[in-house]
This record gives structure tokens, C-alpha cells and sequence, in this order.
């Protein structure tokens, strides 16, 4: 196989694509990401980590030698690609052209987004799939020294993605797949994903919906208490996830039983906040000497991943999220120790540059630098809820540079998945930045969408979280990004609130 692609290679070069220069592809020597592969699920037959090219039921490669060229890994069967469309095929083109643009896939300011084939290939995907494209697909492969076009027939069943009723279809089909994934504990499988497929359903009305909204909340009453001695990995993470959907779930039904439930998170969250050096783990003058906090004001008022300080300390996305947790607890009726909260508020303005880009901890990544957002839409929303005078109008600023810099949307550190739905939901908190931020990333949506109506995580430039996430936890955030403009949750009612009501 390796043989035989270094020759198709070395052919595409001379043959088609002479003369254009190298292919930008962001990924480790050692095969990264392309050897990941899964062990169950709807892509355990898939023998790496590709693109998925939307509907067609193909995923691809990218080829840095090959700069304007898709290589074909994989073809699911029964797929409108399957039996036309061969491994070890290049696509080379799309809608009776030829690919032109290298691939420009790295992450960082002057090189994120997904211009290249990828980007080419979802623009004339975007418009085969809706009706005026009459569900033709005419793709240009290079197969076996020869170029030839293959017409696939993808259909109209779905339609242009975001239109009003493909987004009413695409997000009815989501939901229902949540309750049927949904794991009999009441989760499904990572806690701090979990928060975006309740928070989806909560948008729901149907019955079954509802059910599976209880069975998670009752998952995460029974999954965190006052214990101090849980010294779980990552615990604080599992606590806000408790936080947010718990508060939620109580400002939709006022079910009682909840508020103990929450002032028992509250007291937890008040405990794991760091405040002070007695807080400090000692390993970590060892293992992150350079994070070690000279003084008290260092990292005051932020959560890390675990209580106090260890590692490299507090972090923007946590703290983001335990200032959010605080104004939704407030709002249920837990009261809530005005000291503590605002000193979560004044960690992220520490973090954050004048452009409002937040950095990961308490300072900034400079005035005007930025990169991927997760962080600042967490902030965002978290300043839309805030009960502070002194913050109002913040949130629209956090929001504007998301809409500034739509092409980062895919592409968070570490936590890719969590990142979008909260770099969603954040520019969320003005109008135009949303508009941008979902227009731009159209490409992404066309692409992860697949054969069977579920959505695929796409390779991530930052190359973390591939696993059995493949699905599930796409699915979940992109019901929930879908599901903002219901207006169900008190989080959208807030973001509106945080600019005026919409036209």
C-alpha cells in the first residue's frame, strides 16, 4: 500500500499538480492523527482519523506532498460514495473543478481555518445537497494514472445546513439520538460534555426528552456532595458540569428536591476555589516550578482542574465556568458569597487582552493576540449572566472578537468539542458575531454531518479528545448550538438580554 501511494504521489505531482507550492498540514511525524483509530461505535471499521466529507460517506486524508488533492482512506458501505468512489482514490476536484488552493491546516493566528480542498470540497457539497443542487454531486478523482468524474447522488433529504427547516429536521433527529445514546446511569460517558446534551433537551418539550434531562440530573446529584476527601482526577470539571445543568434544570421546573442538591455543590465549588497559598498542593513547586505563585494575588479566585492549586494552577476555562455556576446557583436562591464570586470575575479581566481575548490564565496573551476561542465564549456567557452592575456590556465585547475571528472555531485546545459549544453559545451574546461565527464555519457543519444524520469529530488541530467522543458529544453540541435560538435556557435568555432583543 505504501509502495503503491508514493507512485500515485509522485504522478499526481507531475501530472496535476507541478508548479504549486507546499501543503501546510498541522500534524506530528509520528502519523498523528491519522494512526488514531476506535474500538466501538459507527467508526470502528474506519482505520484512522480522517475527514469525513459530509453526506457522501467518505473520509479523507491530507496528503502534504499532495497539497490540492483529498486521499480516500475510507468509504462507508451504503453510502451514496460507496462502490463509486474507491480507496486510494485522490480527489482532485469537486463540481467540475479542480482543486487550486493547498491545504492550509495549522493552528495559530496566521494559519487557522480550512482553506484548501477541504473548504472547496464543503462549498460544493453545501450547494449539491440543497434543492437547487438537486442532490448531484460530481466529484474529479485521480485513480490508477487516469483523471475521471463521478457523479454521486447524495440527495436533498437535508438540505443547506442551517436553513430553518433543515435545522428543525437535523436538531429533531439529534435529540432523539441522545435519549437512545444515553448510558443507563444517566450520562453519556464524560460528565463535562454531558452538560451540552442536557442543556439541548432542556430545549425539548417532547416527553422522552424530558426523561432523559431527569436521568442526567439525577446522575449528577448522585455523582457529587460535600465530600472534601473525593479527590477524583479532574473532579472540579465534573462539578461545574453538576452546577450548570442542575441550575438550569431547576429555573425550568422549580422541582425542590434539587436546591439541597445544589447548595451541596455550592459548599464544594466554595472549597476547591483557590484563595489562598495554604491551598497550594506542594508537588507543584516541583513538577510546575515556573507556575509556583509568588504571592496571594496570583491565580486569586480561579479553579483549576483539581481543589486549590496543583500543576500549573487556575484556568480561564474553569473559572469561566464556576462564574457562570455562581450566577445560575444565585438565581435558583442559593446565596452565594459576593467576595468569592466577583473575585472569579476579576480573574478572567486579568486574563483578558484589550481586544477581550481570554488567555488561559490570569493574564493576558497580550492586547491584540488571540487564537482559539472556547475560553472567551465561556467568558462571554458568564458575563451575560453576571448579577454585577459593573458588567453590563461586557459580555457583547467578549462575543465581538469571537465574531471577529469565526476561523478558530474547530479548532480549541485540548477540549475541541467543549470549546465550540461554549465559543457558540458565547457569541451568542451579540448578533452579528453568531452570524459570523455559524456562516463561516458552514464548512465545518457540511463536512462532520454524515450518511446516517449524526455528526463526526473532525480531526482537531490541536490533535486531543479522539476516542469514542467520534459521535456522541458532537452530536450533543451540535444540538445544542442549534437549540440556542429556541430561547429555552435562562443562558440564551441572558446572552439576548446582554445586547437588546433581536430583529
Amino acid at each position: 500500500m505504501k509502495s503503491l501511494l508514493k507512485t500515485l504521489v509522485a504522478c499526481l505531482a507531475v501530472i496535476i499538480l507541478s508548479g504549486y507550492g507546499q501543503a501546510q498540514v498541522h500534524y506530528t511525524a509520528g502519523g498523528s492523527p491519522w494512526n488514531q483509530k476506535v474500538e466501538s461505535g459507527p467508526d470502528k471499521d474506519v482505520p484512522g482519523w480522517f475527514y469525513n466529507c459530509g453526506i457522501t460517506g467518505i473520509r479523507v486524508e491530507l496528503i502534504e506532498d499532495v497539497p490540492t488533492s483529498l486521499l480516500v482512506r475510507y468509504v462507508f458501505p451504503k453510502s451514496p460514495a460507496f462502490g463509486k468512489i474507491k480507496e486510494g482514490d485522490f480527489i482532485t476536484g469537486a463540481g467540475g473543478e479542480l482543486f487550486t488552493t493547498p491545504h492550509r491546516n495549522g493552528y495559530g493566528m496566521e494559519v487557522f481555518g480550512p482553506e484548501g480542498p477541504i473548504l472547496d470540497f464543503a462549498k460544493v457539497l453545501r450547494h449539491a445537497q440543497s434543492t437547487a443542487g438537486d442532490g448531484k454531486l460530481e466529484v474529479t478523482v485521480f485513480r490508477k494514472g487516469k483523471s475521471k468524474s463521478v457523479k454521486l447522488n447524495i440527495g436533498t433529504k437535508y438540505g443547506e445546513f442551517f436553513e430553518e427547516d433543515v435545522s428543525r429536521k437535523v436538531l429533531k433527529e439529534l435529540l432523539d439520538s441522545l435519549t437512545s445514546l444515553q448510558q443507563k446511569d444517566g450520562s453519556w460517558g464524560i460528565p463535562s460534555y454531558d452538560i451540552f446534551a442536557a442543556l439541548a433537551l432542556m430545549s425539548s418539550d417532547k416527553k422522552s426528552h424530558k426523561n432523559a434531562v431527569l436521568k442526567n440530573v439525577k446522575f449528577h446529584a448522585k455523582t457529587t456532595s460535600t465530600n472534601k476527601q473525593d479527590e477524583s482526577s479532574l473532579i472540579n470539571w465534573r462539578y461545574m458540569a453538576a452546577a450548570i445543568v442542575l441550575s438550569e434544570y431547576y429555573l425550568q421546573t422549580e422541582d425542590k428536591w434539587v436546591i439541597e442538591e445544589l447548595q451541596q455543590i455550592y459548599e464544594y465549588l466554595i472549597y476547591t476555589q483557590y484563595t489562598s497559598m495554604k491551598q497550594i498542593n506542594p508537588k507543584a513547586k516541583e513538577s510546575h516550578p515556573g507556575s509556583y505563585p509568588k504571592d496571594e494575588s496570583k491565580a486569586y479566585g480561579g479553579w483549576g482542574h483539581n481543589p486549590g492549586f496543583e500543576g500549573y494552577g487556575p484556568i480561564a476555562m474553569l473559572t469561566a465556568q464556576g462564574a457562570l455556576a455562581f450566577s445560575l446557583m444565585s438565581r435558583c436562591g442559593i446565596e452565594v458569597d459576593r467576595e468569592r464570586h466577583m473575585a472569579a470575575y476579576d480573574f478572567l479581566e486579568r486574563g483578558s487582552g484589550k481586544n477581550f481575548y481570554v488567555w488561559y490564565a490570569d493574564e493576558s496573551a497580550g492586547d491584540e493576540n488571540w487564537a482559539d476561542m472556547g475560553r472567551t465564549g465561556a467568558t462571554a456567557i458568564a458575563f451575560a449572566m453576571s448579577p454585577f452592575k459593573e458588567h453590563a456590556g461586557k459580555a457583547s465585547k467578549y462575543a465581538q472578537i469571537i465574531g471577529e475571528h469565526p476561523e478558530s472555531f474547530p479548532d480549541t485546545h485540548a477540549s475541541p468539542i467543549m470549546g465550540m459549544a461554549l465559543g457558540a453559545v458565547g457569541a451568542y451574546c451579540d448578533e452579528q458575531a453568531f452570524r459570523n461565527l455559524m456562516e463561516s464555519n458552514h464548512w465545518w457543519f457540511t463536512m462532520s454531518h454524515c450518511t446516517d444524520g449524526s455528526f463526526y469529530y473532525q480531526p482537531n488541530r490541536d490533535n486531543a479528545g479522539y476516542g469514542y467522543t467520534t459521535r456522541t458529544h458532537v452530536n450533543a453540541v451540535v444540538a445544542f448550538i442549534l437549540s440556542l435560538p429556541k430561547g429555552a435556557l435562562t443562558l440564551t435568555q441572558s446572552a439576548e438580554k446582554a445586547v437588546g432583543p433581536k430583529e
